[in-house]
């Protein structure tokens, strides 16, 4: 297990949780009184982290919130990283960025993901093949995040696709749970909205942690994620919200309720088995 994989894990038994919180700052949505800040988006997000780490094994910026506002907005998603080091070391941390190239690109968005911002991991597809995550999956001490059944209501236009006979999703966790997870860290995006291929995708990688998204807004159900993405241990998952979280007008109760609700249906789904 990477070292970073291992920070994950820790900082999950630690507090007891298994919610991660997307920090995606839309401009326009936060309140007014961070408008006048000279860095709006990292005040926002500060206030957020300090109402919610209590309850919060990971953060997880996306970088298309902070890409819309230039120079300024990436000053911000520095500020952001800076601090949670800081003041909250042990919390893990993802660069929502699905990136993947090929060359010096790739070295590139490496460096600065890694190195320059310091993030524990990043979100990549795996459509360029395992050519374009090497330079991500070499990095032993951080974790790589591939993309398998996203959320998305029009994710079977390509994933549901037949590879061999198999579903591409399916193919790609085959693929980094027997050949890309060598140096154990890597992790799977698995949307919440799809219960049914998620069971299926445990059972071909059952060491595996997922990061799911799409509880909340998008109308994923916790009690059937945990049902189906747990692993062995009664862990695997990492369940994200953004959203319901950021513009609740109690962003802490909506992060304890969270937590409470999937710790529950942990409970339940291991009376059951």
């Amino acid at each position: 297990m990477s070292a970073a994989r291992d920070k994950f894990e820790r900082r999950a038994d630690a507090v007891g949780s298994l919610v991660c919180v997307g920090l995606d700052p839309e401009f326009e949505r936060i309140p007014a009184r961070f408008k006048g800040e000279e860095f709006p988006l990292f005040a926002f997000n500060r206030w957020i982290i300090e109402q919610t780490h209590s309850y919060a094994a990971s953060y997880k910026p996306n970088m298309a919130f902070y890409e819309a506002r230039g120079t300024q907005g990436l000053r911000e998603l520095e500020l952001t990283v800076e601090y949670l080091r800081s003041e909250h070391p042990d919390v893990f941390t993802i660069c929502d960025a699905k990136r993947a190239d090929i060359g010096n690109t790739n070295r590139g968005y490496v460096t600065s993901i890694f190195d320059a911002m310091g993030f524990d991991a990043v979100t990549l597809h795996p459509y360029l093949g395992r050519e374009a995550l090497m330079p991500f999956l070499e990095r032993q001490d951080k974790v790589s995040i591939v993309l398998c059944r996203t959320s998305n209501s029009g994710a079977g236009e390509l994933q549901d696709l037949e590879c061999d006979g198999r579903p591409l999703w399916e193919t790609v966790a085959m693929r980094v749970s027997s050949a890309w997870n060598a140096a154990g860290n890597c992790m799977l995006v698995v949307g919440a909205t799809y219960p049914e291929e998620m069971r299926r995708i445990r059972a071909i990688a059952p060491e595996i942690p997922f990061l799911v998204p799409g509880v909340g807004a998008q109308g994923g159900d916790v009690a059937a994620v945990v049902a189906a993405g747990l692993d062995a241990r009664g862990k695997g998952l990492l369940i994200s919200s953004s959203r319901a979280i950021l513009f609740n007008d109690d962003p802490a109760g909506a992060a304890r309720n969270l937590r409470d609700e999937i710790n529950v249906a942990r409970e339940a789904a291991h009376a059951a088995s």
